[in-house]
């Protein structure tokens, strides 16, 4: 391993890999020579297509002698391409190679007579001119009618003279370099990239006298670099030469502990000084540092020098609660001693709020007694709060040492005093079973609610109550099971969605007419404090789409109706984490007065691929704007007012300006991705919401999106840029954005238990998804310098929607096209 300019690099050394040298021989692009008959001069192309049997022989040479016995592929007969996909292990160990090793391949044709047999040959070296083994894919040229020369200087090349290559040879070079991950993957210009090379590649095949052989091998990969050290000998950098070329120098001490420092560090940290420690006191320049430390996002890891200022003054800081979470991950947990003193000072800090104590849920805190600590301040939260964090706690079992862990105990004992968290605490771990990773861990704890909960209340006088509760969410599972099997059968009924929403009222009121009228009510999965009592056949439809969601309208046990949506074939994680950040986000603006009419959804996910959402009546703008031509004329219909502003109501007017800058607020630093007018919705009332969020965390599908999602129509019905109204949503916008900087901390600290989790948008790259949403806060300006900020970005997204654009501007302006 070795570090330049900062950045960490690895490598492995090739008299280390105790590995037989494997490769894959993949397939023979180009046409065959023709073959002549051997009756008459004539060529027969259809013959020789229809009778070629070929195989590669394959050799490995070491500084030009051959080495070990030669490999054969299979016989491939099946014609243009003929294609092996054979993966071929030598005798030989990578650690055995020379730098001059090699492989000789040649293609025989079987079905030819002897002189007639030999289609031709390459060579390639193993290792690069730098010295590193070739990885991934290689296309070598055929010398035809030659055997590969294993000899070294060899005669049979299959690396193309530089004279020769051309556009295709450079694109194959980079698309080489792309396979092994060395090219920054951008999935919307990946695919034009890939339709122009496929151009390209037609245009070079069809040109005239274009006759050349090529064999395509994949070299195998590792997931670092490997180096060529012969074994035994030390590894020398490079000889230095009066070049301007980067030279390399691996040190081998890079990353290890500086054992002066590791010195210096201890006997600062000398408990022998503890009673000195307890009166130190800071001085205005080592409080204001402190201070500043402790504004610090959670994200933020500490260098040595702010480490150390914590430690000593860890006895003055006890009365600051916030600064408990630093304090923490200053201490050397290995050191036994300190370990000890740091335990100590933790009971007697200043309790921290619920916010931190999620932060001392994450990965980063491992010792036990650290996360039972932040369990204890857990346990301060009510119900509802508790619920806000629920699906994070679920996830952040993955970080804890054992099953029967502190935390999963605590989620219990909480669910067995509230049935709805007991639900989706069922319904969270359930979804989390089909982790082979963590599948155990999440079967302990589903079997530890099971147990408590049956025992509630169980053998007193012969009471049940603690069966029956569980029975009522057992059946929650069984009622998604059923609807599975509904939309399978659906599905299959072909003719048009009518034809299908027959078919789905006729099982719901025949087969399977128990779905009418259920036997006992079943709690809701989405709301479990409601009671359904059946499915109302009649009222209960399917969607226009792929998929075919259900909707469908239940009965409830007080007399009323909820609608659901219920999609089979679909991750809504995603959506779920969503719209529960929406939900909590929600609740921290009311929390400042500040109602902007969200719509928080109900959404669960009842499995890795299907789940239920709540229904809210609603249009999308695309339908909106077909039928009314503008989003004014269709709140006309609804509120009319002749006095008020653009002829409706003024409450109307002021709920959807409110929607409309909630969400832009939290499209912005969610990184809401891939926003059309068919995923914007808006209620009677004026309410807009998002809706479908697949791509989150700044990912998008489309190119150059604006950062801020506000559609032209949403800007005109509010008067224009030039309107009083559009200067209130600014404010909105400003005020709400502010208020939910403050909470940062609590935003990002769930986003970090979720680090663990199986959802497309940050299992991919956890932390550089958590970076980018410490981006969007701006934590480094201050209220009016943020004020500012935000109404440059709205500015900036809103002109670009109308003729007066830059060229970025412009950009963004299509995205909405």
């Amino acid at each position: 391993m070795s570090v330049s300019g900062g950045n960490e690099f690895r490598f492995f050394l090739s008299c280390d890999i105790n590995l037989p040298v494997t490769f894959r021989v993949e397939n023979l692009e180009g046409a065959l020579p023709a073959k002549h008959s051997p009756n008459s001069a004539e060529i027969d192309h259809t013959a020789d297509e229809r009778q070629s049997e070929l195989y590669v022989e394959c050799s490995l040479y070491i500084d030009g002698a051959p080495f070990g016995l030669p490999t054969r592929t299979r016989l491939e007969s099946a014609g243009p391409p003929y294609c092996w996909n054979e993966l071929i292990t030598l005798s030989t160990k990578y650690r055995d190679l020379t730098t001059h090793s090699q492989l000789a391949l040649t293609v025989w044709d079987v079905s030819c007579g002897k002189e007639e047999g030999l289609i031709g040959g390459a060579t390639i070296l193993l290792f690069s001119s730098k010295k590193q083994l070739k990885t991934g894919k290689q296309k070598l040229r055929l010398w035809q009618g030659k055997e590969a020369d294993g000899s070294f200087p060899t005669t049979t090349p299959g690396k193309v003279p530089k004279h020769e290559r051309g556009e295709l040879e450079r694109l194959e070079k980079l698309l080489n370099k792309y396979e092994r991950g060395q090219i920054q993957r951008v999935d919307w210009l990946d695919r034009l990239a890939f339709k122009a090379m496929d151009k390209v590649k037609e245009r070079e095949s069809n040109k005239a006298g274009n006759s050349h052989l090529y064999l395509v091998v994949d070299f195998c990969s590792f997931e670092h670099r490997v180096v060529f050290q012969e074994s035994g000998a030390n590894f020398l950098p490079p000889p230095i030469v009066s070049t301007n070329e980067l030279v390399i120098v691996w040190d081998p001490e890079v990353g290890k502990i500086n054992p002066s420092e590791h010195k210096q560090l201890k006997l600062a940290r000398s408990l022998t000084r503890g009673i000195i420690d307890k009166d130190l006191k800071p001085s205005s320049t080592e409080r204001k540092s402190i201070q500043r430390i402790l504004k610090y996002p959670p994200t933020r890891t500490l260098n040595g020098d702010e480490r150390q200022l914590l430690w000593k003054f860890r006895f003055s800081l006890m009365s600051e609660k916030r600064a408990l979470t630093k304090f923490l991950r200053c201490v050397e947990w290995s050191d036994v001693q300190e370990a000890k003193q740091a335990l100590e000072l933790m009971g007697r800090w200043e309790t921290i709020d619920v916010c931190d104590a999620l932060e001392l849920l994450s990965p980063v805190f491992e010792k036990e007694e650290v996360r039972a600590y932040a369990v204890s301040v857990l346990e301060r939260a009510d119900d509802e709060e508790l619920q806000c964090y629920l699906l994070q706690l679920v996830q952040a079992l993955r970080f804890e040492r054992s099953d029967k862990s502190r935390l999963c105990q605590f989620l219990v004992q909480r669910s067995l005093r509230n049935i709805e968290l007991a639900s989706f605490l069922r319904w969270y771990v359930a979804v989390e079973l089909y982790d082979p990773a963590f599948a155990k861990r999440y079967y302990c704890t589903y079997e530890i609610l099971e147990e408590n909960m049956i025992k509630l209340a169980s053998g007193v006088n012969g009471n049940d109550h603690g069966f029956k509760l569980w029975q009522s969410l057992v059946r929650q599972t069984e009622l998604t099971a059923q609807l599975c099997s509904i939309m399978r059968d659906v599905r299959n009924v072909r003719g048009n969605t009518q034809k299908k929403i027959e078919k789905l009222r006729q099982l719901l009121s025949g087969l399977l007419s128990e779905l009418t009228y259920f036997e006992e009510p079943i709690r809701s999965p989405l709301s479990p404090g409601i009671l359904i009592t059946g499915i109302e056949p009649s009222e209960s439809s399917i969607f226009k789409s792929a998929l075919h969601p259900l909707r469908l309208t239940f009965r409830t046990a007080s007399g009323g109706s909820c609608k659901i949506i219920f999609k089979k074939g679909d991750d809504i994680r995603q959506d779920q984490l969503v719209v529960q950040m929406v939900s909590l986000m929600d609740r921290l603006l009311k929390a400042e007065n500040l109602d902007l009419c969200l719509t928080p959804y109900m959404v669960l996910a009842t499995g890795q691929d299907e789940g239920m959402l709540e229904f809210i009546p609603s249009r999308s703008l695309a339908q909106i704007l077909s039928d009314h031509r503008s989003i004014i004329s269709y709140l006309q219909k609804f509120h009319p007012d002749e006095h008020g502003p653009f002829g409706i109501t003024a409450t109307c007017l002021d709920t959807f300006i409110k929607s409309c800058a909630g969400y832009s607020v939290i499209t912005y630093i969610l990184g809401i991705g891939d926003r059309h007018l068919d995923n914007l919705l808006l209620r009677d009332d004026g309410r807009l919401f998002h809706v479908d969020f697949g791509f989150i965390l700044g990912r998008d599908p489309k190119p150059f999106p604006p950062p801020m999602k506000l559609c032209k129509e949403m800007v005109e019905a509010m008067g224009g840029t030039e309107s009083q109204y559009y200067t209130r949503f600014k404010t909105y916008c400003c005020e709400a954005y502010n208020i939910l900087r403050k909470s940062s901390n609590l935003i990002l600290n769930l986003f970090h238990l979720m680090a663990g989790s199986n959802i497309p948008d940050i299992a991919s790259d956890p932390e550089k998804g958590i970076l980018k949403l410490q981006e969007k806060f701006n934590l480094d300006l201050d209220d009016e310098a943020c004020i500012h900020f935000f109404q440059g970005l709205i500015t900036d997204s809103v002109n670009a929607l109308f003729p007066q654009m830059v060229e970025t501007i412009h950009r963004w302006a299509q995205y909405w096209r």
